[in-house]
Parts: C-alpha cells; sequence; structure tokens
C-alpha cells in the first residue's frame, strides 16, 4: 500500500510554504489523496497521477542536505504544478519509483479489452475465502521491449519509517519553514508562562533552566533532604539575629546531578563566562609580565574570597555557639533560683553540687564574654578585608586598562613586523603557498564534479525512463483512442439498426396493416430475440473487440448472471445484469468510498479498531471488496470473543474431528443439502467445488457444538456466504454469531419460534413505518410474512442481487439483527408506490415473489434503510418479541395438544390407524 507524510508546498505570498501532509494512493482511480493527518476522513484534495508526469532538479554537490535535495515535481494537465518533499532523497527516488510504477500499470490495465471492468483490479491478497481464487491480478499486455528499457533505467532503493503502513504510528515531519507560521503562537505561550511566573510567592518557587548542554533537574535523596532541612533550622535564628547577612541568599533550588555529563547550571555559567572572557580578552597579546602580574592579582583575589567565607561561616558558628550557651546560663540561672528557695535543708553534697554548677556557669559567662570579643575583632577584620578587597579590584581595573593599551602598541607593532617579513620572504614563499592552494582547490573542485556527475547521471536515468513510459503511454493511448473511435462506430451502426427495428416495431402496433401471421413486426422480433441470445462465441475473432463486453458469465462473487435454461427468465436476467452495469457506470462519486476506507485502516495501524461513527458510516456505505474478509473477521471476533476465550486451541478442528469419526444425526440431512445450497453460484454448483468440502466441514462442526438445533434448512445459506469471504474457522464462528449472538433463542430450532415472533414484530413495524402499504395488504388479505419469513431465516439470501446482499450483511456482521429489519422496511418502502397500484391479491403476490430483485440502486436502498426509517430504537424491537413470544407459545401449546388428541384419537379409532404424519414418514 502506497501511503506516507510529504512536504506539499502550498499557500500564497508570504505564508507559501511546506506543509506535511498524510498521501495516500488511490489504486482504483490512479489518485494521490492527500489529507491533513492519517486520522481525517476527507482528503483536501487530490493528484491524477494516470495523466501526470514527474520531474526534479538535481541540487549542486554540498547543498544535498538542503530544502531542495528531495522535492521533485508532479505536473498535472492544464500546466498546474504540484511541488512536492520528502523527508530524505532516498524517499523522493521511491516515492518517484511507485508512482510511475503505480502509471505505467494503471493505464496499461485500460487496455485489457476482455476484462470485466466491474472485477476488482486490487490483488487477490486481501481476501481469504473463495472469491479470493476468482480475482487473479489483471494480465497486462506491454510492450515487451519498453519493460525491458524500464528494468534497465530503474533505480532500486527502499522506503524509510516515513512510507507505508507504518507511518501513520509515526510523528508528522516539521518543515523548518513551518516555524515561521508558529511565532504568533508560541508568543502568546510566553506571555502566557511569564504571567504565571508573577503571581505567587516566589520564595518557594524552583525555577528551571534549559540550556543548550546536557543536563537534568533530579529530585534530591532522602538524606540531602535530612541536611538541608537541617541546615534550614540553623539558620532561621541565625536570620532573626542578623537579616543583614541573609540577603544573598540564593532562592532557587537546583537539586542535584550526580552523572558525570550533567553539571549544575551554576558551573555552567561560570564556565560558559570563563569561556567568553578568555575568547574576547585581549590578554592573548599581552606580554609576560602583564599576564604574570594579572594572574598574581586574581590569584590573591580568589585566596581573599576564600578566606572570607571561611570567616564568615567561622562567625555563624561562633554565634550558633553563643546562642546555646546563653540558653545553658539561663537555665542554669533558673535552677539556682529555685534550689535556694526550695532546698534549704538539703544535705551538703548536694549543695556543693550546687556550687559546682555556678562556677561552670560563671566559666562559660566569661567564655561567652571572650566569643564576643572574639566577633567583634572577626567583624572588623572582615571590614579590614572587604576595604582591601575594593583596592584590589581598583588596582586590577587600572592594570586591565594599561594592559589594554599596551596590547594595542603590541598589535601595531605585530602588524608592522609581520608585513615586513611577508615583503622579505614574499619571493621565495609565494610560489609554495599558491601551489598547495590551487592544489587543494582542484581536488575540491574535483570531488565536487564527482558528486555532480553521480546526481546527473541519476536524474539522466530516471528522466529517461520518465520520457520512455510517457512515449509507450501515448502511443497506448492513441492505439486506444483508434479502437474506441472504431468501437463507437460499429456501436453507432447497431444502434441505428435496433432503432430502425424499433421504430417499424411501433409503427406495426400503431396501425397493422397485415395479419398476425404476415406481419413484419412477427420477423422483427424473431430477429431481435435471436441476436439477444445470440451466443458470443459465433462471433468473427476480427469483430470480438468491437462488441461490448458487459455482462460476464459470473460476477465478482461467483453467481451466475443469466440462467441457462429458460430463454424468458434469461432475458430478464440479462436486462437486469444490463441496468446494475449502467447504474455503476452511471455513478460518480466526489470522493472515492475506497480511499476513505484506505485512510482509515491506514489510521488503525497504530492503534486497534474500536466500534465508532466512522466507522459504522464506512460500513454502512459498502465494505470494499478487498477488505471485507478482514472486516468480517473483526465484526465476528467482536462478538464472539467471549466464547472463543474459553474455548481451547484447535477447538474447531475437535469438533470436525468428532463429527466425522461418531455417529452425527444431522449429517444425513446436511449431505442432502449440500448441492441445494446456491446452485446459482459456481464454487457450490457441482460436487467437486471448492466450497462444497468446506461447507460440510463448518455445517458438521456447527451441528456438533450445538446439537439442540443440529442442522436446520437455512444454516447452509448462511455457511455458503459466509465461507465466499471467510476461511473455514472463520465461517464456523459467522455462524455462531449469527445463530447464538444474534437472534433469539429457537429461531433454527425444529419449531423456528423465534422466527414466527420475528414476523409478527415486523407485521407491527409495517403498520408503525407503512401504514398504506400495511392497509392495502390487510384490505387485499395479503400474508406478506410467506415471503419476508425466508428473508429473516437466511438473512435475504436469494432474494435480492448480490451486490445489495453483500451490503446488507456488511452492516448486519457489525450491527446485529436490527439491520434485517430495516431493510426488509426498505425493500417494501422503495417500491410501495408500484404496489400501491396492484388492486387483486393475486397479482399483489405473484409481485411479492420478484419485486426484490428489480430493486438495483443500492445507494437509494441504504438511505431509506438507515435515513428514512429513523428512529429506529433496538429497545422497541426487544419489548415486542417479548410480548408475541408469550402469544406464540401459547398457540404452539394449543396445537400440540391437538396433535395429541388426535394421535390418542387414532389409536383407539380403527378407520383412522391407516393415516400417517409427515414426521412419522420422515423416521
Amino acid at each position: 500500500k502506497l501511503c506516507g507524510y510529504l512536504q506539499k508546498l502550498s499557500g500564497k505570498g508570504p505564508l507559501r510554504g511546506f506543509r506535511s501532509r498524510w498521501f495516500v494512493f488511490d489504486p482504483r482511480r490512479c489518485y494521490l489523496y492527500y489529507f491533513k493527518g492519517p486520522q481525517e476522513a476527507l482528503p483536501l484534495g487530490h493528484l491524477d497521477i494516470a495523466s501526470a508526469c514527474f520531474s526534479y532538479h538535481q541540487p549542486e554537490a554540498g547543498a544535498a542536505a538542503g530544502d531542495e535535495a528531495a522535492a521533485f515535481e508532479v505536473h498535472s494537465p492544464g500546466g498546474a504544478v504540484a511541488v512536492l518533499k520528502a523527508a530524505t532523497r532516498q524517499d523522493m527516488t521511491y516515492w518517484l519509483q511507485e508512482l510511475q510504477q503505480k502509471r505505467w500499470e494503471y493505464c496499461n490495465n485500460l487496455d485489457a479489452a476482455k476484462r470485466d471492468s466491474r472485477t476488482s483490479p486490487t490483488p487477490s491478497d486481501f481476501s481469504k475465502g473463495l472469491v479470493a481464487k476468482d480475482n487473479p491480478g489483471s494480465t497486462l499486455s506491454q510492450n515487451a521491449s519498453a519493460e525491458r528499457a524500464r528494468n534497465i533505467l530503474a533505480v532500486e532503493t527502499s522506503p524509510t519509517d516515513l512510507v507505508g503502513e507504518q507511518a501513520a504510528s509515526q510523528p508528522a515531519p516539521v518543515h523548518p519553514s513551518a516555524i515561521n507560521f508558529s511565532l504568533k503562537q508560541w508568543s502568546t505561550e510566553i506571555k502566557n508562562s511569564m504571567s504565571s511566573l508573577r503571581k505567587g510567592n516566589n520564595e518557594n518557587r524552583k525555577s528551571i533552566f534549559y540550556t543548550t548542554e546536557e543536563w537534568e533537574l533530579l529530585d534530591p535523596t532522602p538524606k540531602d533532604l535530612e541536611d538541608s532541612m537541617a541546615l534550614e533550622e540553623k539558620r532561621k535564628p541565625v536570620a532573626e539575629g542578623s537579616k543583614g547577612l541573609t540577603s544573598s541568599a540564593f532562592p532557587f533550588d537546583f537539586g542535584r546531578i550526580p552523572h558525570k555529563t550533567r553539571r549544575p547550571l551554576k558551573d555552567m555559567i561560570g564556565s560558559s563566562k570563563h569561556r567568553n572572557s578568555s575568547d574576547s580578552s585581549p590578554t592573548e597579546w599581552c606580554s609576560g609580565n602583564g599576564n604574570k602580574l594579572v594572574s598574581e592579582l586574581q590569584l590573591k583575589y580568589q585566596s581573599q574570597q576564600e578566606e572570607l567565607e571561611k570567616l564568615k561561616k567561622d562567625l555563624l558558628s561562633q554565634k550558633e555557639l553563643v546562642r546555646l550557651l546563653q540558653q545553658t546560663v539561663r537555665s542554669s540561672q533558673y535552677d539556682k533560683y529555685f534550689a535556694s528557695r526550695l532546698c534549704e535543708g538539703v544535705p551538703k553534697d548536694k549543695l556543693e553540687l550546687l556550687h559546682q554548677k555556678d562556677d561552670q556557669i560563671l566559666g562559660l559567662n566569661n567564655q561567652l564574654e571572650k566569643l564576643n570579643l572574639e566577633k567583634d575583632s572577626l567583624q572588623q577584620e572582615v571590614k579590614n578585608l572587604k576595604c582591601k578587597v575594593g583596592e584590589l579590584n581598583e588596582q586590577l581595573g587600572m592594570l586591565m586598562e594599561t594592559i589594554q593599551a599596551k596590547d594595542e602598541v603590541i598589535m601595531k607593532l605585530s602588524r608592522q613586523l609581520s608585513e615586513s617579513e611577508d615583503n622579505t620572504s614574499s619571493q621565495s614563499g609565494a610560489v609554495n603557498s599558491s601551489t598547495a592552494t590551487c592544489i587543494n582547490k582542484e581536488l575540491q573542485e574535483l570531488d565536487r564534479l564527482k558528486d555532480n556527475l553521480q546526481g546527473y547521471k541519476t536524474q539522466n536515468k530516471f528522466l529517461n525512463k520518465e520520457i520512455l513510459e510517457l512515449s509507450a503511454l501515448r502511443r497506448n493511448a492513441e492505439a486506444r483512442e483508434r479502437e474506441w473511435q472504431a468501437k463507437y462506430t460499429s456501436l453507432e451502426a447497431k444502434l441505428c439498426q435496433i432503432e430502425s427495428k424499433y421504430l417499424i416495431l411501433l409503427q406495426e402496433m400503431k396501425t397493422p396493416v397485415c395479419s398476425e401471421e404476415q406481419s413484419p413486426a412477427r420477423e422483427v422480433i424473431t430477429q431481435l430475440l435471436e441476436d439477444a441470445l445470440k451466443a458470443e462465441t459465433s462471433e468473427q475473432p476480427e469483430q470480438a473487440f468491437f462488441k461490448p463486453h458487459l455482462v460476464s458469465e459470473y460476477d465478482i462473487y461467483g453467481f451466475q448472471t443469466v440462467p441457462e435454461d429458460d430463454d424468458e427468465e434469461k432475458l430478464v436476467a440479462k436486462s437486469r445484469a444490463l441496468d446494475l452495469r449502467s447504474l455503476s457506470l452511471s455513478e460518480n462519486r466526489e470522493i472515492s468510498t475506497g480511499v476513505k476506507w484506505e485512510n482509515y485502516l491506514a489510521s488503525t495501524m497504530n492503534r486497534e479498531m474500536i466500534r465508532c461513527v466512522e466507522l459504522k458510516n464506512l460500513i454502512r456505505s459498502g465494505i470494499p471488496h478487498e477488505h471485507r474478509s478482514k472486516m468480517w473477521k473483526w465484526c465476528i471476533n467482536l462478538h464472539v470473543k467471549k466464547f472463543k476465550d474459553s474455548t481451547v486451541p484447535g477447538y474447531f478442528q475437535t469438533l470436525l474431528q468428532n463429527a466425522l469419526e461418531k455417529q452425527n444425526p444431522a449429517s444425513k440431512q446436511i449431505e442432502l443439502d449440500l448441492l441445494r445450497t446456491l446452485p446459482n453460484n459456481k464454487h457450490y454448483s457441482s460436487p467437486t467445488s471448492d466450497g462444497i468440502q468446506k461447507l460440510r466441514n463448518v455445517l458438521l462442526a456447527f451441528s456438533w457444538r450445538n446439537p439442540d438445533i443440529g442442522y436446520c434448512q437455512g444454516l447452509n445459506r448462511l455457511v455458503a456466504i459466509a465461507l465466499l469471504y471467510l476461511k473455514q474457522e472463520d465461517a464456523f464462528w459467522c455462524l455462531v454469531t449469527i445463530v447464538e449472538v444474534f437472534m433469539p433463542r429457537d429461531y433454527y430450532t425444529k419449531t423456528l419460534l423465534g422466527s414466527q415472533v420475528d414476523q409478527r414484530v415486523f407485521k407491527d413495524l409495517m403498520s408503525e413505518k407503512l401504514p398504506r402499504l400495511h392497509a392495502h395488504f390487510e384490505q387485499y388479505k395479503v400474508d406478506y410474512t410467506l415471503i419476508t419469513f425466508n428473508w429473516f431465516l437466511v438473512v435475504f439470501v436469494d432474494s435480492v442481487v448480490s451486490d445489495i446482499l453483500f451490503k446488507i450483511w456488511d452492516s448486519f456482521l457489525y450491527e446485529g439483527p436490527k439491520v434485517i429489519f430495516r431493510f426488509a422496511l426498505a425493500l417494501f418502502k422503495y417500491k410501495e408506490e408500484e404496489i400501491l397500484k396492484l388492486q387483486d391479491s393475486m397479482s399483489i403476490f405473484k409481485y411479492l415473489r420478484y419485486f426484490t430483485r428489480t430493486i438495483l440502486d443500492a445507494r437509494k436502498l441504504t438511505g431509506i434503510a438507515f435515513g428514512d426509517l429513523n428512529p429506529f430504537p433496538l429497545r422497541q424491537i426487544r419489548n415486542r418479541r417479548t410480548y408475541h413470544l408469550e402469544k406464540v407459545r401459547l398457540e404452539l401449546t394449543e396445537l400440540e395438544a391437538i396433535r395429541e388428541d388426535f394421535l390418542r384419537e387414532r389409536e383407539t379409532c380403527v378407520e383412522k390407524r391407516d393415516l400417517i404424519s409427515d414426521d412419522e414418514e420422515d423416521s
């Protein structure tokens, strides 16, 4: 599947630039659709690849990584040029090769004159059922020499992750020019972030700074948290005592950065400043003495700073010690006061202890005084050091100015010296330097020319292949145009003949001039019938091309389009097939349903499919032929997941083996019904057909799984339809879904209780949704449930044309049995006016037997079913089923009682003993 991200040039004026788009190729129409993203359902536009040509410009060597390195152009008819850009040059080459191949295949497919246009041209690998064998890739009648030349000129390449279905899970690449369009958004975000910084308390905020180097903000360990908490507790009293010393506290918390490659922001800023100062400093040109003096001053300044920090730390520790001593003194004095009051009769030893404590307190007070004196001296020393630092800074500034002046002088002298040396050595060194420079330039130029040569070779091969393909396609188009012209002439002549005979018939019917036996109309009708029923093999080979093959023997599902026996029925079937073909040709959809499905399935590559409105609408419009196997299997697994999870691996094979080895009461009836299942489908028409054995296996396995039902006529048709798109095991689970999940109990049992209930529910819905038609049937006493009973039992198999049948099954497997009621009502509403015109019960009943085969417009029928009949709540159907179920059970009980009375009466009465019921005769 060709899909992926490309940059598309769009916009006008200053807003013109490349924007990332998701591109999907539709093989049915050879269109390249582009969307905003893989999840979008509606495309922004498309490019017609069938009538386009491609080109790209070879960039100069050294510009391969630039903006124009992977850009190519798609030239459409009318002069429109679409500029696309891939992420890499490799992706660009892959896209060009694939688009050329798709155009070549599509245009050559148009030359297949006998190909049935209703057969899907997509590969058959999508389908896993019986229809997969009927859809081989169409053989292309290509020019052998042109094909050999294309293979020679082809450039082998492989795509990257941005091409293919897996690219849907990748983020869309952003082109650098797209940054200009988001400046306004960025400025808004910056304003919002700044306004949020202004709010709240700044003291408790942690700031995060992003730099170009790799570092990160990490959470501190528990030990670091304990250390920091202890340090905060120590700082609080100090801050209360001297607020001036806390003004230099750093309010930001950067955590710990343990990794070697991640450095604290402070060190990074310092190193950055050091680099900048070293880069921009003029000391590189200074003399040795100046550098030495500056380095000594810097070392001295740093040592003074370190000493100052050390003194500050000592001062803080001393303050803390003083605070502790003061607390000790106060507590001691308090103890002494109470001791003197309360302890007058205390022994001498305790009094001595108190005196010792007093002596200690005095010593501590003395020590406190000393420490205060030391503190004052240290404070004075700090002030002196600050003054010295200021003086040193002033000296350093003066020295820097002096050094700068000397640098200018040195630079001037160095320049003069170099000029003089250049003049003296120019004669000897000019030859060597110029030679080396020329050699280097020539080598660089040689490399550049080699790169250009390789690029131009690749471009030349691509352009030659493009010219070759376009020339071959032009010749094919011209030949096809001549053939179409000849076909058009032949068809026009045939149309004139048919119109002439038609006018003769009209004239004869208006004013008959002869008796019935001698009427020329009889000869005309006979000739027309012979022409219509003439076998296609009777044509001459040279005339075979000019006959339009609008109706093939079998459709894409394997159903026979025209019966073989009855001429009258054959004419009706052929007319119906032609109407279907005309309807499919007249449909002109603006947006291909196929590309919607392709885009939806591509968007589910990075996620599982889930039930949603978008998927329901897609399924209601019809699942494409190539995706029906996948979607049917997904729908079935959705409904029987709880059953499959409770089974062991190989469950289906085990059931089948038991049914084959042991006695199975349903096997006899299954064998009788195999060839009667779908006799008009080539997959089940003979005992050797591919579908017969698969049908037998599925029915036997189900009869062993569900012995209450075993086998019921109607199950064979359900399985036969499922096998057209599913494997045997998946078709088995499809039957389980229909019988055990969708339909009520006793739907397929001997009494068909559930089926009878649904017919009564359907009558109620008819009276509600289509009251005129229901009253018409009641007036003429027509029991239409005799017709609809089979619709519900086998889900419209053999009741509608195949195209409509499979669209009904698409919605039925996704939404459940409510779809049967919708389409049954829609069929009657579709032909409501025609039925109301019939005025007797026999004509009405005769029309009801075949009217569904005359409905050909699937889009109109789907619109009626899912649009005109709304609302359609499932709760209403369930309630009415419950209501009618009790009534039908009572009626069946009464019938069973009557049957038992009859059997007893037959046993007692001699005259009735010879009567045998149908059930007894079968047994």
